[in-house]
């Protein structure tokens, strides 16, 4: 039974509770999403295992988890990137949102995402758990696809992609 944080909207730990519950219940808690970038500033995209528990088969960022309790969330990002993945990189903290989104299966995702970027180049071991498919693609070929595709990705995908761009926009490097 995994347990995520209970967070209020300064993102202060507010408790613990079973991460299907505060699905359930669309309690706030804290998560972090990850990008990864190769050398020519190609974006590592997954498509998530068809079995997920919510938004099988969508395509998103590299990696999306929750840390767990007393869990630093940079250290999660890159256990989670190493479980679902198969490598491990470095990874900088560049922004963070809140959002609610309810899914037809009658859960919400309603978190405080932590957004990080890293650079990786070497060989990806996903696991099939997780992982149905992966690929590299330039950010002006994702922004057509979400706009002219936007069913193939994940709710998150959609907020933090335009702000990811106007994060690199501003001069800021992953």
């Amino acid at each position: 039974m995994t347990e995520v944080i209970l967070v209020n909207e300064l993102d202060e730990q507010v408790g613990t509770m079973e991460k299907m519950e505060a699905h359930e219940k669309a309690i706030l808690h804290r998560a972090f999403s990850v990008f990864i970038f190769n050398s020519k500033g190609e974006m590592l995209l997954q498509q998530r295992a068809i079995k997920k528990y919510h938004s099988g088969g969508l395509w998103t960022n590299a990696c999306c988890s929750h840390p767990l309790p007393g869990e630093e969330t940079i250290a999660a990002a890159k256990r989670r990137l190493n479980e679902e993945l198969g490598f491990t990189t470095d990874l900088k903290k560049a922004f963070q949102f809140t959002y609610k989104a309810p899914f037809d299966n009658g859960l919400t995702e309603h978190e405080y995402d932590h957004v990080f970027t890293g650079k990786y180049e070497g060989s990806i071991n996903p696991d099939k758990e997780e992982v149905s498919d992966y690929c590299y693609k330039p950010m002006e070929e994702i922004e057509e696809t979400l706009q002219s595709h936007p069913k193939k990705y994940t709710v998150w995908f959609h907020i933090a992609f335009p702000q990811l761009k106007q994060w690199m926009q501003s001069g800021n490097t992953f």
